[in-house]
């Protein structure tokens, strides 16, 4: 490929991902990928060359979320209250979900995963939630044998049966207070669900 192919290459990526970013904000993770191409100026082929699946097109939009979850995470780890850290970070990304429309389907483990990438979204979303999870199971404030993808799935679970309510952020902050009080040593079930009224 010339140099001049591959400024064409990166500009067409660049392209495609600013149209599939308003398609996704305005349409959801179903926006169309034939839209996206003719918007950007691109054939389907494209489209398809850069982003295989539609699951790697929703991951290139949701990156910049992404990582400002992973880094709002590294921040959060630091802090004195485990416990409160965790739920903090949840909460936002509970509030990424529910504002960020494809974000949730992003993370969704099952919806058109590449076989040979994975879904790279959850993983760093997972590793993210690790430290969080691990120093308030540590503390006794969270149980212990509750996994960073379980984590992960029952928010996402929790964003994508929202995404139709009339206040969506309102009752999936509500389900994951529900769900933390059944997640934590009983003494922490009223102050979990009074918190999270």
């Amino acid at each position: 490929m010339s140099d001049r192919q591959r400024a064409d290459a990166r500009r067409n990526y660049a392209r495609i991902l600013t149209v599939a970013d308003a398609e996704v904000a305005a349409h959801g993770a179903e926006a169309s990928l034939e839209q996206i191409a003719r918007t950007a100026g691109v054939g389907s082929a494209t489209v398809r060359r850069h982003f295989p699946t539609r699951q790697a097109l929703l991951e290139a939009v949701s990156h910049d979320r992404v990582e400002a979850l992973r880094v709002r995470a590294q921040e959060l780890a630091g802090t004195s209250d485990s416990r409160t850290a965790l739920l903090t970070w949840l909460g936002e990304l509970i509030d990424y979900c529910v504002t960020a429309r494809g974000l949730a389907t992003a993370l969704s483990y099952e919806h058109d995963a590449d076989p040979i990438r994975g879904n790279s979204c959850a993983a760093t979303i997972e590793e993210a939630a690790a430290p969080l999870l691990r120093a308030a199971a540590r503390d006794g404030r969270m149980s212990a044998d509750v996994t960073p993808s379980e984590l992960i799935t029952l928010v996402v679970g929790m964003a994508l049966a929202t995404e139709h309510a009339t206040d969506p952020a309102a009752r999936a902050n509500r389900l994951l207070a529900i769900t933390v009080a059944g997640l934590s040593p009983s003494d922490d079930h009223p102050a979990a669900l009074r918190s999270n009224q």
